[in-house]
């Protein structure tokens, strides 16, 4: 793969220092072209005196001439040495320019272009296209869940897996290409291309993407990454200053890398003009959530769950609701994982906790309380503290919070889960593993980790019926609840005919639109008054619940 030439648009800040040498080069030349002028003037006659003088024995008639010619090849002799002298040291310092550009022009590691230098050489390739009548595609490239390898494996690994992979990049582009890597685990390529034959471009990010995703072998190990592309093409594009489309030509290859991790990664995405206006739209997210915490924008909304076997109401989970000024009553999937991205998402949920744990105060002491945890959190070392700290503002009882873990965090760092567990169980808190059917725990973590229940993730509960693999799971997890001495939560109940099914795999509690929609305190807290389940209230006995569906026939 060939490099295209870099052109700089910056000052020469050796200007000055190569302008010194130039004139000492030329004082250098000038002594030895005086000293041989004189020596070709005075030589042959001195000369010529000094021969006559040993033949007849008389003395030198210009004795000065000859201290001269002396002092002329001397001055010969010095004014070579010095040129030679200057000679080397202009080499010198051209070797060390040299080296000086490449470090500030190339990343050290792959030895591509690096973030300053990919601008100019991607100007360049689009005025070296619009002669010769083609086209120029820029693709910007992220790995795949490289953070976390790199993590596990150290970053003796992680250089390894980005040398390898900037090899096999540049063993599949085209000649006249450029390459560099931005920083990190992110690349950036551009490369000529015939637009009557744009099909090239997508046959060869496939190419892209099945060699990237090869495993990786070092000292023993298997690594295994993937890669996001997003593509963008100077068609169709209004903008003719080659530097200004060149600019504009990254940022929209980012913005379709970035929906190409978004549809699920390992994937390419060509930009499409919609994306803009996602960008607008994600941008406008970010924003509102920093001003929305402190404003008390996020609200905790609160779904029912129900022992199946009585129909009683044993508590509810807490869920996440933005009530933007802007947009109306947002869903957590849209605002959850940009909170995560800023680094909000422990800031957004303890203020969701601090006012869960208000509300479920007021609730019937039976009640429990049910918190799902963002990954993040538990990689804060202070997190069981600043959650105890807000069970004691709150003055809630430790025993009816239930924290919830999803299955794919034990896979991250199993060592600081166990630690929070045993903290968070050692004040009294119920922890359960969420999700579980997802990720790919096995009987030793489970023994090993200090779980209080099992939740069914609501893909297998809400398929049966209907998918025989959601059965056998369920059956299979129902034995492993049983074994364990685990009880099992079934979430995404949504209709009697998946109530009925689930029956016939043991004894549940569940969860789930049969029981009604997500609400948020004040309907919760009327709910509760109405069936006397407020301290203020009159406490049923517990032989009669709240009336909840228990079977497809009540």
């Amino acid at each position: 793969m060939a490099t295209a030439p870099i052109r700089l648009d910056e000052p020469d800040e050796g200007a000055h220092s190569r302008k010194q040498r130039h004139e000492n080069d030329i004082v250098g030349l000038g002594i030895i072209i005086a000293a041989v002028l004189l020596f070709v003037a005075n030589g042959s006659s001195v000369l010529q005196d000094f021969l006559h003088s040993i033949i007849t024995g008389a003395r030198p008639q210009e004795p000065m001439l000859g201290t001269a010619l002396v002092l002329n090849i001397a001055l010969l002799l010095f004014g070579w040495r010095r040129y030679v002298d200057l000679t080397r040291e202009v080499g010198q310092r051209r070797v060390a320019e040299e080296t000086a550009h490449k470090l500030a022009h190339t990343d050290p590691l792959t030895g591509c272009l690096n973030r300053r230098s990919i601008g100019p050489a991607l100007q360049d390739m689009i005025e070296a296209a619009r002669t010769t009548g083609h086209e120029v595609v820029a693709m910007m490239m992220d790995l795949d869940n490289f953070k976390k390898s790199n993590d596990a494996h150290g970053h003796q690994a992680g250089d390894a897996v980005l040398l390898q992979t900037a090899d096999r990049i540049r063993a599949l582009l085209p000649d006249r290409s450029i390459m560099a890597r931005l920083g990190g685990d992110e690349f950036a390529f551009a490369a000529i291309y015939d637009p009557d034959h744009a099909e090239t471009i997508d046959r060869l990010m496939v190419r892209l993407n099945n060699s990237i995703a090869k495993p990786i072998e070092l000292d023993g190990m298997v690594l295994e990454v993937t890669a996001s592309i997003g593509l963008a093409s100077t068609v169709p594009t209004d903008t003719s200053n080659a530097a200004d489309l060149a600019e504009l030509l990254i940022h929209r290859a980012d913005l379709a890398m970035y929906q190409a991790k978004k549809a699920g990664r390992n994937r390419y995405y060509w930009f499409e003009q919609n994306m803009e206006s996602e960008l607008r739209f994600r941008s406008e997210l970010e924003r509102g959530i920093r001003e929305g915490i402190p404003r008390g924008e996020f609200v905790p909304y609160y779904e029912k769950q129900v022992n199946l076997d009585t129909g009683e109401l044993t508590g509810f989970e807490m869920l996440a609701r933005w009530k933007s000024p802007r947009h109306g009553l947002l869903s957590p999937e849209l605002f959850i994982p940009i909170a995560e991205e800023i680094g909000l998402i422990s800031e957004l949920s303890e203020s969701l906790i601090r006012q869960a744990l208000q509300d479920a105060r007021e609730w019937d002491p039976r009640l429990t309380l049910s918190v799902n945890i963002s990954p993040l959190q538990l990689r804060d070392p202070w997190f069981a503290q600043k959650l105890l700290k807000l069970l004691v503002e709150a003055n809630f009882p430790p025993h009816r919070l239930d924290i919830e873990i999803t299955e794919t965090c034990l896979h991250e760092n199993v060592g600081v889960v166990r630690t929070l567990i045993t903290s968070l169980k050692n004040q009294g808190i119920r922890i359960s593993l969420d999700d579980f059917g997802t990720g790919y725990s096995s009987l030793a973590q489970l023994r090993t980790l200090p779980f209080d229940q099992i939740k069914i993730d609501r893909f297998f509960v809400s398929t049966l019926g209907k998918s025989k693999d959601s059965g056998t799971i369920i059956e299979a997890i129902s034995s492993l609840g049983k074994g364990m001495d685990l009880p099992i939560t079934a979430e995404g109940i949504e209709s009697p005919e998946v109530l009925d099914e689930l029956r016939k795999y043991g004894s549940f509690k569940g969860q789930g639109y049969l029981y009604g929609q997500p609400e948020d305190a004040d309907s919760v807290r009327a709910m509760l008054a109405n069936n006397n389940l407020l301290p203020s209230a009159p406490r049923p006995a517990i032989e009669d619940p709240v009336e909840l569906p228990r079977s497809a026939t009540a």
